[in-house]
């Protein structure tokens, strides 16, 4: 069946029943990295702080695609605009090689291994062997030019594929798409604040990595993250130490087309909420920590925001999960800072990749306890490993159904909108029906 067909299969005006093949569909699949990945949607790539010197670069992914961000030379008179990073495409202009191998490094120049092509760190062409041909005598012993490029041969027309970047708070985005808004309206009005929260003024310090491959289709994560539904079901650890519970003060907001989202929520001053522990299996009410640290949290001013129920007033978030469609999700979960990088890998599979950072002017103690607590989260963290694990579970639901059955994502109605509190799936529904809009439904 090919994409088109099986689209038109999703006749209900909602979105709140995601179809399985959705899911599971191969050549929708195909679909949705030219339509979603390639197509007018700016894609993380890495921060800033990853290439801080001039030739340092960093293998990254926009879909399937393998991209190189690289901080290039900047001319003096530039350097105030320019930031200088720049992402190529890390395919050989000449016979498609995959010609950066290193995942990190620093570089005077990109040359591909197969025929020396050069490129400069921006993507032009430098040069190339024997462009020009070699220098011979013919058969009568006068002197010739063998071989060489056709005459009209241009340098500045045979470069890398160079990406359109926006960078933002040191957040690097890119996108293959000359039709894609510019970044800021693209994240939209209703979501930058809370980047700038996070982000704003502050220079961030490297703290490390985790990546795992998780057996799911893409979506699934970008869902995950967008539904305050489970978090206090499924994790024993959130519910039991009241990190995320469903009875916290907490908001759903969602940019105008749906498609990017933050959940906020502040951690409860109270102690055990009956209506929502009583029948949790999750809920561990004897469950006690060895090391006290992991909940060593500390609030920071930052964290400070206007309180929109209550004008006047400031709430002190805990919890701040953005999605950003289709590829990043920033968390602040107490005082663990990361980005998580959504790198599919077919229809029933993808890549995660997480940066863990901090702010330069972090204490070391700030840092050690970010560092502790974000062994909460990755791939063997003490919360997320439970994500990794159900939508495996659910993707091989949705495949022993091959073409038939659906989702149901109805906490709260069909509709799709804001809420104030966690007791909903409107996040999801939104993002399906701008899903719908994207593929052509």
């Amino acid at each position: 069946m090919n994409a088109p067909e099986t689209l038109s299969r999703w006749n209900r005006p909602e979105s709140s029943r995601v179809p399985f093949w959705a899911y599971t569909d191969a050549q929708l699949y195909r679909r949705e990295l030219e339509k979603v990945f390639y197509g007018p949607h700016w894609c993380y790539v890495g921060l800033e702080v990853e290439v801080p010197n001039t030739g340092d670069y960093k293998l990254s992914w926009v879909g399937e695609r393998q991209v190189i961000m690289v901080r290039d030379r900047v001319a003096p008179k530039d350097r105030g605009t320019d930031p200088g990073i720049r992402v190529v495409e890390n395919r050989c202009a000449h016979r498609g090689v995959r010609f950066c191998q290193q995942p990190h490094g620093n570089a005077r120049s990109f040359v591909c291994p197969y025929h020396q092509w050069t490129y400069k760190l921006n993507g032009d062409l430098a040069g190339l062997p024997f462009k020009d041909g070699v220098q011979a005598t013919d058969e009568n012993g006068a002197a010739c030019v063998n071989g060489g490029m056709p005459a009209d041969f241009d340098l500045k027309a045979n470069g890398l594929t160079k990406l359109r970047v926006e960078v933002l708070h040191g957040l690097v985005f890119a996108t293959f798409s000359e039709e894609a808004e510019p970044l800021a309206d693209y994240l939209g009005p209703q979501v930058m604040p809370w980047l700038d929260r996070i982000f704003n003024g502050r220079s961030l310090t490297l703290l490390g990595y985790n990546r795992q491959r998780i057996p799911g289709n893409w979506k699934l994560m970008m869902e995950n993250i967008k539904d305050p539904y489970h978090p206090g079901l499924l994790h024993t650890w959130f519910v039991t130490f009241g990190l995320w519970r469903a009875d916290q003060k907490s908001r759903m907001v969602m940019d105008a087309h749906g498609r990017h989202a933050v959940m906020i929520s502040r951690r409860n001053d109270g102690g055990e909420n009956k209506t929502v522990t009583d029948g949790v299996t999750s809920f561990k009410a004897n469950m006690v920590l060895n090391d006290a640290r992991l909940l060593d949290v500390v609030p920071e001013p930052w964290w400070k925001v206007p309180d929109p129920s209550n004008p006047g007033h400031d709430i002190m978030p805990t919890v701040t999960m953005i999605t950003l469609f289709p590829s990043l999700i920033i968390q602040q979960q107490v005082n663990s800072l990361s980005t998580r990088h959504i790198v599919p890998r077919g229809e029933g599979e993808f890549d995660f990749v997480w940066t863990h950072f901090g702010f330069a002017d972090d204490t070391p103690e700030m840092t050690q306890r970010r560092l502790r607590q974000a062994n909460l989260f990755g791939p063997a963290g003490f919360v997320s490993a439970d994500d990794g694990e159900v939508i495996e579970l659910s993707q091989q639901g949705f495949e022993q159904w091959g073409e038939d059955g659906s989702t149901l994502c109805e906490l709260g109605g069909t509709g799709t909108g804001g809420t104030e509190h966690m007791v909903t799936e409107t996040l999801i529904r939104s993002m399906y029906a701008y899903w719908r809009k994207v593929m052509g439904v």
